[in-house]
């Protein structure tokens, strides 16, 4: 059942915007200067490492020059490209990105880790393996990587998918799965590929035979994927796409009616399966919203309706292309998503020229059940990136067990991973050392694949560029409001 203006306008007009916000972070910090605060809360007591307030306090250089951590944080490198192998004895693939962590058996954690490769193999010095039946297209250099961590430390790694292009994020799924998205959308015949590319592939992390002779999940479209989640209580998917001229957009795929989700179950669905559609957002006025730029303020709300694809595998015409003025809402660079909440949150990691309004970073929270996009977080244009202080760019994220969001920055100059609390105050958690530039021209590679361990005692992450996943342990608590 559509949402319309005028249900939405008279919703806004008795709950009031404040009332009608979701999830648990609420309004977070926006300015730069504002942001990365470690402020000590008036008479709040330090805890036993002499934090006042919320996060860690200050980033301490680390001597051997790779991720700054707070007191009584540490790290340990658990693959590197170009240094660790595969159980096959080949080198770790390289730009690393998306990841999600699973339960494994006999207390291993296990974690799919997207591998960032496009166009043609001879392009990469470690491309992912083309291991015998587990290869889509044999022409292309990205896919996925399974991490099996054992409790005694030991370090397992393996193929899960090989011969997708640019495997940027993608989500896991109530079951226990990770959908790996394509983030290029190449022809067969276009940069040496023999098959299309563009779609959505499912690992499994827990059975090698099930991954084998990949299937695209061409229901969920053709396009420069970037993140999905799973309602697991209404069965919808969401996907972001990361493009632009025109901008991107958020979808919305409705399974078939009586579809059961499960091990397996994807590969029974036809490609025109469901309804795959893009939002049409309207504020509390009823008027239409053309791009998620447009807000300026943290707490704004849209309500939404949806629109259906016309061609969700883009025959002749870009999907996003398909849609003319007036008819949906666009977003600019819509990268990581995650479900929490009862909902998911969307990351729009910057908006340029190309936008109405400019920004540094954009978090939304899509309510299911209210059919609402709220703001929450809004990153003004950082004025100096190269300066340690202000965030800009958010990329990958997810929900914290402690409180409030951890996102990875994919920005300009110095990078982070940074928390959010429930109540909107900001705080620094690693920064990246590796200077891969000089030291007049300093260069640092973005963050990726964060997600904490299925006990919450480890942070998972990765510098993409060469390609290094850490493991991160500390005193985590759980953060205060402020």
């Amino acid at each position: 059942m559509s949402l319309t203006r005028r249900d939405f306008a008279r919703q806004s007009a008795i709950t009031s915007a404040g009332v009608a916000l979701a999830g648990s972070v609420g309004a977070l910090a926006t300015a730069p200067n504002a942001l990365a605060s470690t402020e000590s809360a008036a008479g709040e007591p330090a805890d036993r490492h002499g934090h006042h307030g919320v996060g860690y306090g200050p980033l301490l250089p680390d001597p051997k020059g790779l991720l700054a951590l707070p007191a009584g944080f540490s790290y340990r490198v658990i693959t590197h490209s170009g240094k660790t192998k595969l159980d096959s004895g080949e080198i770790t693939p390289s730009n690393h990105d998306g990841t999600a962590a699973f339960a494994g058996p006999r207390g291993t954690t296990l974690l799919v880790n997207n591998h960032e490769l496009k166009g043609p193999r001879a392009n990469w010095k470690y491309p992912v393996p083309l291991t015998e039946g587990l290869v889509y297209d044999p022409a292309a250099s990205g896919g996925c990587t399974v991490v099996e961590v054992r409790p005694g430390g030991q370090v397992a790694e393996w193929v899960g998918i090989a011969g997708t292009s640019t495997n940027c994020a993608g989500g896991s799924t109530p079951w226990g799965t990770w959908l790996t998205c394509e983030e290029n959308s190449d022809r067969a015949g276009v940069n040496g590929m023999t098959k299309d590319h563009g779609y959505v592939f499912e690992v499994d992390p827990c059975d090698r035979r099930a991954n084998r002779n990949p299937k695209p999940l061409k229901f969920f479209g053709r396009y420069d994927h970037e993140a999905v989640v799973i309602d697991p209580k209404r069965g919808h998917a969401y996907l972001t796409e990361d493009a632009a001229t025109p901008n991107g957009l958020l979808y919305r795929w409705t399974p078939p009616r009586h579809f059961g989700y499960g091990h397996g179950t994807f590969r029974t669905l036809s490609d025109t399966a469901g309804t795959l559609q893009a939002p049409k957002c309207f504020d509390s006025a009823g008027r239409f919203v053309d791009d998620l730029s447009r807000a300026t303020k943290i707490g704004t709300v849209y309500g939404v309706d949806w629109v259906d694809v016309p061609d969700r595998d883009a025959k002749t015409v870009d999907v996003r292309k398909q849609f003319g003025a007036g008819e949906i809402t666009r977003a600019r660079k819509l990268e990581g998503m995650w479900w929490g909440d009862g909902g998911t949150y969307i990351v729009s990691s910057y908006a340029r020229a190309e936008s109405p309004v400019q920004h540094d970073g954009q978090v939304w929270f899509y309510d299911p059940k209210r059919r609402t996009l709220t703001l929450k977080v809004l990153l003004g244009v950082n004025p100096d990136p190269s300066a340690d202080g202000a965030f800009d760019g958010p990329d990958n994220i997810t929900v914290s067990p402690y409180g409030g969001l951890i996102l990875a920055e994919d920005g300009e100059g110095i990078q982070h991973l940074f928390g959010a609390t429930d109540s909107g105050r900001t705080y620094p958690i690693a920064r990246n050392e590796l200077n891969a530039g000089t030291e007049e021209e300093p260069e640092y590679s973005e963050f990726a694949g964060v997600t904490f361990s299925p006990d919450g005692k480890t942070l998972y992450a990765s510098i993409q560029s060469p390609g290094i996943m850490l493991a991160i342990t500390g005193p985590w608590k759980r953060q205060k409001r402020g």
